[in-house]
């Protein structure tokens, strides 16, 4: 009799133990957001780190130069003599020029009302299913239904991409957008796309990632814009070890928010507007999720933070969870492109793909040799799909990124169209290290567009030196310093290597074989596409 006291007292217990963990993880939320408004999480570190503390009066400070954050802010309008070299270099004349005719009507990626009726129809849609879930568990809500706005900064970044590029130099709703992605509350957060897909079917054979650390979410905000939110995972200073290969590296949210600054220093516009913010896990994720899957994953570490993990086979464990401290969690925003029933997609796999095993090469990897090959091969045979890979080389090689497997574009803009530059966490793992086959397009093909070494050749000089401009941009993210010092001279020490290999193919080749003019750039009406094969 005792023993069965004793195991009916343990079975109670273990009912009451899952009772209460119901209740906090699921009921207590819910009742806590009813019952109180939404407020921004108090005592952001970001707020202390963005300004400094009210000390006593002081002596009036000698002049200084202009704020960096202002410079980085207002690039556009940027012009000589400011002392930033940040505004020197968007006031040069590679940036200030004309982008060419103005533009006709295949020139925008979406045709404006369409897009405008597209959005409002999504909305409706939304604020149904938001309302059908608020029935079934029997909550009321005071929020007026949402609205969409023609003026919302991630509209008209999405009226804005052509084919010149994701954003114009001098558009204004860059900055806009940045703003908002900061400071605008979600409404709702979900696992991404492809991460749903692998819920419960993941086939470790066949995807190689043991290590778990792919982790994003897709967070959407009460103006209805959506980001791509990739938690921290790794501290700056942390490099990656040697014995990882590039495909179990830690995908980094610093990498995501530099990689947007480097790729507008570039004056290559195709990284989407990626800032960085302090996000309240429990409030802005855990409260707002509808995915009870998601819901699921979150727990509270013994040190008494809140954490979170992705639900799949091969890192369904708490140790490859990501945590707040207690509740605010570092992490990237990229903002979202269009949708792909707006404006399809083609995604490509890279000719210099890497081998995504433990062992083995490709044949790019052996062969020295191999460009000509590629170049005999449509659409790389006729168009500016070639020297868009070799721009898209060099910005990886800048950055350490050795997982471009595939790229995409967009197909209004066919064969010529720009590379989205996608996906760039992976970058800046190692300072110390640069690794030389990343540029393998380059030193193979030996050609790069005239526009890209113009701007290479401007960044190598003292009054714009590369580190020192992206040092100064990346002061306007609110999670600065973004990058560690070894990094950003890392930058100048690449910038300088993928010199001497264009220098290197001039001697061998000559400069007229070397460097090109993209479509964009020739002038003869007969020339319409760049002759990759000479």
């Amino acid at each position: 009799m005792p023993g069965l006291r004793r195991d009916r007292l343990l079975t109670l217990l273990l009912l009451g133990a899952l009772l209460s963990a119901d209740l906090y993880f699921h009921l207590w939320p819910q009742v806590r957001r009813q019952l109180r408004p939404r407020e921004r999480p108090p005592g952001c570190p970001c707020a202390r780190r963005a300004a400094t503390p009210a000390p006593a009066p002081a002596p009036a400070p000698a002049p200084a130069s202009p704020d960096p954050r202002a410079a980085a802010r207002n690039f556009s309008r940027a012009g000589p003599g400011t002392g930033s070299k940040l505004q020197a270099l968007f006031a040069h004349p590679l940036y200030r020029d004309p982008e060419g005719p103005v533009p006709g009507p295949e020139d925008p990626l979406l045709a404006s009302q369409e897009a405008l009726r597209y959005y409002r129809r999504k909305v409706a849609r939304w604020n149904r299913r938001h309302k059908m879930y608020k029935e079934q568990l029997n909550l009321t809500s005071l929020d007026a239904p949402l609205q969409l706005r023609q003026e919302a900064s991630w509209v008209q970044f999405h009226l804005g991409i052509s084919r010149r590029g994701l954003y114009s130099r001098s558009s204004p709703v860059v900055s806009q957008l940045l703003h908002d992605m900061r400071r605008f509350p979600t409404i709702s957060a979900d696992y991404s796309q492809d991460e749903k897909a692998l819920l419960g079917a993941c086939d470790c054979t066949q995807i190689v990632k043991p290590s778990g650390v792919h982790l994003k979410l897709v967070l959407r905000f009460s103006d209805f814009g959506k980001a791509m939110f990739k938690p921290m995972r790794q501290q700056r200073d942390e490099e990656t070890p040697e014995d990882f290969f590039y495909f179990i590296d830690f995908q980094r949210h610093n990498a995501e928010i530099a990689a947007f600054h480097l790729d507008r220093i570039l004056d290559f516009r195709r990284v989407p507007p990626t800032v960085g913010r302090l996000v309240n896990v429990t409030k802005e994720i855990l409260e707002v999720t509808k995915n009870e899957i998601l819901q699921s994953v979150f727990f509270v570490s013994p040190a008494s933070n809140v954490c979170f993990f992705a639900k799949c086979p091969y890192m369904c464990k708490t140790e490859y969870a990501v945590c707040g401290n207690p509740h605010l969690l570092e992490g990237s925003l990229s903002a979202f492109l269009p949708s792909l029933n707006l404006a399809p997609r083609l995604s490509v796999p890279n000719p210099w793909i890497r081998s995504y095993s433990l062992a083995g090469k490709e044949e790019w990897e052996v062969n020295p040799l191999y460009c000509d090959t590629v170049k005999q091969i449509y659409p790389y045979n006729s168009s500016n799909r070639l020297l868009n890979i070799i721009d898209m080389a060099i910005f990886d090689f800048l950055i350490g990124n050795m997982d471009r497997h595939h790229y995409e574009m967009f197909t209004k803009f066919g064969d010529d169209g720009f590379l989205i530059h996608l996906d760039n966490a992976r970058g800046f793992g190692r300072h110390s290290q640069d690794e030389l086959s990343i540029l393998s397009p380059l030193s193979q093909c030996c050609r790069i567009k005239k526009k890209t070494l113009l701007h290479l050749q401007l960044l190598a000089q003292a009054d714009y030196r590369l580190s020192d401009v992206m040092r100064e941009s990346l002061l306007e993210d609110q999670l600065s310093p973004v990058l560690t010092e070894p990094h950003l001279l890392a930058l100048d020490r690449r910038l300088q290597i993928i010199l001497q290999t264009v220098e290197g193919c001039v001697e061998v080749h000559g400069e007229q074989s070397v460097i090109a003019l993209d479509s964009a750039e020739q002038s003869a009406p007969d020339s319409s596409q760049a002759n990759l094969t000479s």
